[in-house]
């Protein structure tokens, strides 16, 4: 199977877990964004401040916005997921594409989302310092470079000793390896708290905890339909081999 063909499928893949966690983000997201603004305005207003002008209607910001931007993200995303997973597919054991694609969907998930998350948390609208913005971007990507790296050395880490220490001490290791570094990071990068005193605490775990399904939806709709269709031409290309051999074995 050509690396070409594993790009294409996670890409189709990851327009379809786009599409899902746009279902998803219209559902449980929009309606906290939409308090989150209500709350922006309300707070400008008791200030005497006029409300900032609309560059794009919320109308369109909430549908063709977010979906363009889903479609975006979501095939990008897929295409790593492909990358990933050819990277990984026959060095990490005799893992069928099914586990290996939930592999690479929960290794991805943690990652490049749960871990720098944790640290530095999406905020909603009326929710950071416009001045800070670049800061907080900049801090942000550094978590997830941390992130990223920490896990390709764990897994490297994984794959030397699996042959001396046995697979599950060697899984082991590499997760206190990555643990460390990532905890190590989370200390050391500073923390960065711009929540106003009197914003809804309800609201702001409501929004986090859509943002956190929004991602879970991508990670899971590739790990599990990526697997599924890759196991499946794996079966029908070994299937034709087979039959072509005993074709030329009878013939």
């Amino acid at each position: 199977m050509t690396a070409r063909t594993l790009l294409i499928r996670g890409m189709l893949v990851g327009v379809i877990a786009a599409a899902l966690a746009f279902a998803f983000a219209s559902v449980f997201g929009e309606p906290q964004i939409d308090g989150a603004i209500a709350f922006e305005n309300a707070q400008a207003h008791s200030h005497g401040d006029a409300a900032e002008p609309e560059l794009v209607t919320r109308a369109v910001q909430s549908t063709i916005g977010l979906g363009v931007a889903l479609l975006l993200y979501g095939t990008a995303l897929g295409g790593i997921f492909a990358v990933a997973f050819a990277c990984c597919h026959g060095r990490l054991g005799a893992l069928e594409p099914r586990a290996m694609a939930l592999l690479v969907g929960a290794l991805g998930f943690i990652a490049m989302f749960l871990v720098p998350f944790v640290k530095y948390p999406a905020n909603p609208p009326a929710v950071g310092d416009h001045d800070t913005i670049g800061r907080r971007t900049a801090l942000y990507f550094l978590m997830l470079a941390v992130s990223v790296l920490a896990t390709i050395g764990a897994v490297l880490v994984a794959r030397s000793l699996a042959p001396r220490v046995g697979s599950w001490n060697a899984v082991l290791v590499a997760a206190g390896v990555y643990i460390a570094l990532a905890a190590a990071a989370g200390l050391l990068l500073p923390a960065v708290n711009e929540v106003p005193a009197d914003f809804p605490a309800t609201l702001l775990w409501r929004f986090r905890l859509a943002s956190v399904g929004v991602q879970l939806v991508l990670w899971s709709t590739l790990g599990l339909l990526f697997g599924a269709l890759t196991d499946r031409a794996e079966r029908h290309h070994a299937a034709r081999q087979a039959m072509s051999a005993e074709l030329a074995r009878t013939g």
